[in-house]
């Protein structure tokens, strides 16, 4: 059809990041959620270029799911949008199938018309269950809960950046290509800082820097990584359901814009052997009153007592949540320490293979920063970990708990028993969807060789959570 006769929205980026950043602070100073609502609902109705919104909500592995309503339908029934959740791997079964999906009206974003289509707003949902209570398998309002609890509770606003790394290839839907071709194809071999203007990847992470910018990220820096083809594209602090979403939204629009290039942006955590991998390196503040609680000018590393717990209960369950932090078959090839891989469960300001590290910082930026995080892993899962774990969990009883010998697992069967066995995992996220989500890793790994190897196995890619795709995994 001739786009003469449409009239849908498109928005210039500068308009797009105005509209978004305002969204942003709504949801930083916790406007009341009936009166954010209000606000997007008359916003729907009087805007008459709006088409469709765009809900989205992730699975119990972290894989983002898409769902497009009419406008008009959506304004008249927001409040009763039903789902089959037995389709969704690790949601109900299918004798209780039924789900709902609420809106975040505070999770709100005008998108970039080039990239997502004009006319189309996205909007994150919360998965409801037939009480009409948050559903126990959706990590997002599960987190989002304890994050309201903590502020409530102990005025705690719990903060978090992360720095997702992935791998720009050649060709689309290069990963689900990848159990006929056996490799992928580097579009950039310059490596760390250096793409020449104009090359593939440099165009790459300009136009995604662009598309994140205009969605209200505030960008800090972007770069080519260490390995070829590699990338990262920085972003500032949010409050933690914020910071999830955003993580969601990153992979969704490096995806977006690489397709559109022609190529596949890939957040496999070791897709190629002999080269860093990717991390998503996590930063950890709290404040309480504007004060960042993390911060102490004469502490150890000018870090608090407070800190220090909260790492020193992530470094007694470092084996325990390894499994929701490296959620992958992949994730364990990461994990090696020849190529400066996290996998020693200590704390450092200096040595970049402890699992948690204390970078440089001031009254502002003090934090903490768990380095071991796979960029495949449930953005929810971790960040409900890290936090939950590192204000609720337990602290060992190891003599020298921060250097003491201790490493993460090399292999997703052993974190799997570490899951499974581990009390505080239970705690963590009960005991029905512990289950269902070791059953899920365990689903995955039966598919795959028992020994890593050298050579990335085509099983390991065919059967990610990421990659999923229904046709391969019947042919198992």
């Amino acid at each position: 059809m001739s786009g003469e006769y449409r009239d849908f929205l498109e928005l210039s980026y500068a308009e797009l990041e105005d509209l978004n950043l305002a969204a942003k602070e709504q949801r930083k100073k916790r406007v009341a959620a009936d009166v954010i609502q209000e606000e997007r609902l008359k916003y729907l109705t009087d805007e008459k270029r709006i088409k469709a919104v765009t809900v989205v909500f992730s699975d119990l592995e972290g894989r983002l799911h898409t769902l497009d309503y009419d406008k008009k339908f959506l304004v008249k029934s927001y409040d009763n949008l039903t789902f089959d959740g037995s389709s969704i791997r690790g949601f109900t079964a299918q004798r209780e199938s039924d789900l709902r999906l609420g809106i975040d009206w505070s999770a709100f974003y005008w998108t970039p018309a080039d990239i997502f289509g004009p006319g189309k707003v996205i909007v994150f949902g919360e998965v409801i269950d037939k009480n009409g209570g948050t559903y126990s398998a959706d990590l997002r309002g599960v987190l989002k809960a304890f994050a309201k609890e903590q502020f409530q509770k102990n005025g705690y606003t719990l903060n978090a950046a992360n720095e997702i790394e992935g791998f720009l290839f050649e060709g689309v839907d290069a990963e689900r290509a990848f159990h006929q071709t056996g490799k992928f194809e580097y579009v950039n071999q310059g490596g760390y800082y250096h793409s020449l203007p104009g090359d593939p990847l440099r165009e790459f992470i300009d136009t995604t820097a662009e598309v994140q910018r205009a969605m209200g990220f505030e960008n800090e820096k972007d770069h080519p990584e260490v390995a070829p083809s590699q990338f990262e594209i920085n972003y500032t602090y949010g409050e933690v359901v914020a910071a999830a979403d955003q993580i969601q939204l990153y992979k969704l629009i490096c995806r977006q814009v690489a397709t559109q290039m022609g190529m596949t942006a890939s957040f496999l955590p070791k897709p190629v052997t002999g080269v860093n991998g990717s991390g998503m390196h996590t930063n950890i503040s709290i404040t309480k009153g504007g004060k960042n609680l993390f911060w102490d000018p004469k502490g150890q590393e000018k870090v608090s007592a407070f800190a220090w717990k909260f790492v020193d209960r992530i470094l007694t369950h470092g084996n325990d949540i390894c499994l929701l932090l490296n959620a992958s078959v992949n994730s364990y090839r990461r994990l090696d320490p020849h190529f400066e891989a996290p996998n020693q469960i200590k704390a450092s300001a200096t040595d970049r293979g402890s699992m948690v590290r204390i970078p440089i910082g001031n009254e502002k930026s003090a934090r903490v920063e768990v380095r071991s995080v796979g960029p495949d892993a449930n953005p929810y899962a971790v960040l409900l970990s890290c936090f939950k774990t590192g204000l609720e969990g337990d602290i060992s009883k190891i003599k020298n708990l921060r250097q003491a010998e201790r490493y993460l697992p090399d292999n997703i069967y052993t974190a799997l028993d570490n899951f499974r066995n581990a009390e505080w995992t239970s705690t963590l996220l009960g005991e029905d969807v512990k289950a269902r989500y070791a059953d899920l890793k365990q689903a995955s790994a039966d598919r795959c060789p028992r020994l890593l190897g050298t050579i990335v196995k085509s099983s390991e890619v065919q059967f990610h959570h990421d990659v999923y795709n229904q046709l391969l995994w019947g042919q198992f």
